[in-house]
C-alpha cells in the first residue's frame, strides 16, 4: 500500500512537545543559577562601598560621592520649590529660617562637612512639612512654619533636616535601594516560570518585601535625624526639649488620622517624643542647663 512521506514540517511538527509538557528541569537550573549571580554581584556592590562617617561615628554604605549628593540636591532643587509653590514671597519671613539654619550649622559639627547648606520657605501654607534634599538643600513650608511657638522649635525642624543630610540618609538609601531590587530582581529571576501562573505569587511577595524593607530603613532614619537634631540644636545653643514641642505640633496637625506606625516612614509623634527625651538625657546627663534658646 502506497503511504505518502511525510515533509521535513510535518516532522517537525510531530516532534515538537507542547510547552506544558517540556522537560523544565534544565532552564529552571538555569533561572536558578542567573538568579544568584544577579544576587552575589548585588551583595558584592553593596558591601564592598563602605565609607566612614565621622559625624554619627558609624560605617554606611555608600556608592556615591558627597560631590555628587550635592550636584543631586541642587538639581533638584527648583523642581521641588516649585510642587510648593516656590519660595514664599515675605523676605523677612526667609531671612529668619536662614538665619536659624545657618547658626545651627555654624557652630555644630554639620560645619565640618563639606555640605553648602542652604534653607529655604517654601510659599506653600497649607501643607505641613519640611524636608531635605541631598547635599545641603533644606526647605521647610509656610504650613509648618506658622504652627510653631519659638524660634527653638523652628531650630528643632531644620536640625532634624540637617541630621538627614550630614548621616547621608538620601544617599545611603540609593545603595539600599539598589540592593533590594538587585535581590528581589534575582528571586524573580530564579523562580519566576513563564509557563506557570502559580510563580507570580512568589515575584510579587518578592517585590513587597522590598518595600516593607525599604520603609523599616525610613523610620530608622528619622529617629536617628531626631537624634542628631538634639545634638545639633544643643551645640547651637537650643532647647532641644523644644523638638518634643514640634513632635505635639505635628501631631495635632495630623488630625488623629494617619497610617498605622509600621506602615509609614515616618514613626508616630507620640513614640518619638519617647526617643528624643532619651537622646536629650545623653546630650545632658545632668540635666538641660539654663540659658538654652527655646
Amino acid at each position: 500500500m502506497y503511504r505518502r512521506r511525510l515533509t521535513t514540517r510535518e516532522i517537525l511538527s510531530q516532534r515538537a512537545l507542547p510547552l506544558s509538557t517540556r522537560p523544565t528541569g534544565r532552564s529552571g537550573k538555569a533561572r536558578l543559577l542567573i538568579g544568584i549571580l544577579v544576587a552575589a554581584f548585588a551583595l558584592f556592590s553593596y558591601f564592598r562601598s563602605s565609607v566612614y562617617n565621622p559625624v554619627t561615628g558609624e560605617k554606611q554604605h555608600i556608592n556615591i560621592t558627597e560631590d555628587q549628593e550635592i550636584a543631586l540636591g541642587l538639581q533638584a532643587a527648583p523642581e521641588m520649590a516649585q510642587q510648593y509653590g516656590g519660595l514664599h514671597p515675605d523676605q523677612k519671613a526667609r531671612e529668619i529660617v536662614d538665619a536659624v539654619g545657618k547658626k545651627l550649622v555654624a557652630e555644630s559639627k554639620a560645619s565640618q562637612t563639606k555640605y553648602p547648606f542652604e534653607f529655604h520657605l517654601l510659599a506653600d501654607d497649607q501643607t505641613v512639612n519640611a524636608f531635605a534634599l541631598p547635599g545641603g538643600q533644606v526647605f521647610i513650608t509656610a504650613g509648618l512654619l506658622k504652627r510653631l511657638e519659638t524660634q527653638g522649635q523652628l531650630a528643632g525642624i531644620l536640625g532634624h533636616e540637617i541630621g538627614h543630610v550630614v548621616a547621608r540618609h538620601s544617599a545611603q538609601h540609593i545603595a539600599k535601594q539598589e540592593l533590594t531590587q538587585g535581590l528581589t530582581g534575582a528571586l524573580v529571576l530564579s523562580t519566576y516560570d513563564p509557563s506557570d501562573p502559580s510563580s507570580q505569587g512568589t515575584a510579587q511577595i518578592a517585590m513587597v518585601v522590598g518595600q516593607l524593607v525599604n520603609m523599616k530603613f525610613g523610620r530608622d532614619d528619622e529617629l536617628q535625624s531626631d537624634q542628631l537634631g538634639v545634638r545639633i540644636m544643643s551645640e547651637a545653643g537650643y532647647d532641644p526639649r523644644a523638638l518634643m514641642g514640634v513632635m505635639k505640633v505635628l501631631e495635632e496637625a495630623t488630625g488623629g488620622a494617619r497610617q498605622p506606625e509600621f506602615f509609614s516612614t515616618h514613626p508616630n509623634p507620640e513614640n518619638r517624643i519617647e526617643r528624643i527625651q532619651e537622646a536629650i538625657q545623653k546630650q545632658f546627663p545632668n540635666g538641660v542647663p539654663s540659658g538654652l534658646i527655646p
